[in-house]
């Protein structure tokens, strides 16, 4: 069983929240998410139970628990279904670019990527 588990505190290592875990019985994987441009812990991450009856377990003894000063949150993980998974181009207005902001030349959808470079300011126009 794959187990989520929050508000995990900044300074925990993997090899600390396996031994949480291996108490109630064997842990197959532990991952910590971290940051992918600075390295630190994002607070959160996932333990693999093999054994349903002891990840059951695990979950009812650790959820709330304190670690460091901090509740933890345990519960079974349920992935996400694919149509939810967001990006970064998804939900944002079209035009814009590095800053989303006008032009120096009136405003519009000006920036890196789309906007106009016409001086009236309007939309995209075919013009660039």
């Amino acid at each position: 069983m794959n187990i989520f588990v929050g508000s995990l505190p900044w300074s925990i290592e993997e090899a600390d929240l396996r031994e949480s875990f291996e108490v109630y019985g064997s842990v197959s994987s532990v991952k910590i998410i971290t940051d992918k441009f600075t390295g630190r812990s994002k607070g959160f991450g996932f333990v693999e139970m093999e054994n349903e009856e002891e990840a059951e377990k695990a979950i009812t003894e650790l959820n709330g628990a304190t670690v460091d000063g901090r509740t933890i949150v345990v519960n079974k993980s349920e992935p996400k279904p694919e149509g939810e998974r967001k990006s970064f181009s998804n939900n944002r207005p079209s035009g814009g670019g590095y800053n989303g902001g006008g032009n120096s030349r009136g405003g519009g959808n000006g920036g890196y990527s789309g906007g106009s470079r016409d001086n009236n300011g309007g939309g995209n126009r075919g013009r660039y």
